[in-house]
């Protein structure tokens, strides 16, 4: 157990080490340069020696190893740079928008994965009947949906044509409310995209939990627990469920992990103060620091989801503990 444990170890670190690599490549890489940023509307003024000096106040004049270099000793000092367009350390913008994120797409992951995986257990159980066919078909449209353009109808629908929401920001401008005040003006505010991001993440965890209970539904020991006179609700949680859960647990670990960067197009449409809405942004505004600190972020959260599944499935699964002795 302690040599898979330091295999899989092994196996992050290579990762991390490879997605810290892309990280620092993938901005670099892209067209155009911040020196429009860096110097605002003057950019047109600046002659060849100021755009250099520019570039070098930054560390985007040496060389790409020299650069990197640099990089891998500001991440273990800790440094993630200052942001080109906000003047403010990473870190400090990074903090600003990742609550927002984390409540917008962690609300979401908890109600998703609740409504899907009750409603793919009942459909199974149920399988064939017009309850399971309706649920599959609307599960499928909604999975073929782009979440833009759900949000974009939620928009019209419940802030245009019935103006019970707001379409933007996470707080009212110039709002100063307190206590259950300020809890009631952000819940209204983040209904709708909360809305999108459910809907657009509930298909795929309803049909793999449809999914893995039919494949356990018909097992020799479901038979024989009917057999014995268990009520139904009992063999379908003690066991169906339970054996179903490994394919299940493993697709929740896959939305938990992109928990912080998976919202960028929902929190673009309505404007949304996180994480996604800030990446979008330094795409946009050439702003590299941003975008290193932002999606490290990401992947860290990834590695660790993953890991949280190794440490999961020997629980979930005796067999998987049983193959690593």
């Amino acid at each position: 157990m302690l040599r898979l444990l330091l295999a899989r170890a092994a196996q992050y670190l290579l990762v991390i080490w490879a997605a810290v690599t892309l990280n620092f490549l993938l901005p670099r890489l892209m067209p155009g340069s911040p020196i429009g940023l860096l110097a605002g509307e003057e950019v047109g003024q600046l002659t060849a020696e100021e755009r250099a000096e520019l570039l070098a106040e930054v560390g985007l004049d040496a060389p790409l190893p020299v650069q990197y270099a640099r990089y891998l000793g500001s991440l273990i000092r800790g440094d993630f740079g200052y942001s080109y367009q906000r003047n403010q350390p990473v870190t400090e913008v990074i903090l600003q928008r990742l609550p927002w994120t984390l409540l917008l797409s962690g609300t979401s992951l908890v109600l998703a994965t609740v409504i899907a995986v009750t409603l793919g257990a009942a459909a199974a159980w149920r399988h064939g009947s017009r309850g399971d066919l309706t649920l599959v078909s609307v599960s499928l449209v909604l999975d073929a949906l782009p979440s833009f353009w759900i949000g974009m109808l939620l928009i019209a629908i419940f802030a245009v044509e019935l103006p019970l929401f707001p379409s933007f920001g996470a707080v009212t401008a110039g709002g100063r409310y307190e206590g259950w005040a300020y809890v009631r003006d952000v819940g209204r505010h983040m209904f709708l995209p909360l809305v999108t991001l459910t809907l657009t993440n509930l298909s795929a965890t309803l049909l793999t939990t449809r999914s893995a209970m039919l494949s356990v539904l018909g097992a020799e020991y479901i038979v024989t627990a009917r057999a014995k006179g268990l009520r139904e609700r009992t063999v379908l949680f003690r066991h169906a469920f339970r054996n179903a859960l490994p394919p299940i647990a493993t697709l929740v670990g896959l939305n938990l992990a992109f928990t912080i960067g998976g919202a960028t197009v929902v929190e673009t449409v309505f404007s949304y103060p996180g994480l996604g809405r800030l990446t979008y942004d330094a795409v946009l505004q050439r702003d590299y620091p941003v975008l290193q600190g932002a999606f490290l972020l990401t992947t860290l959260v990834v590695v660790a989801a993953n890991l949280l599944l190794d440490l999961v499935y020997p629980l979930l699964d005796p067999r998987i503990r049983r193959g690593a002795l």
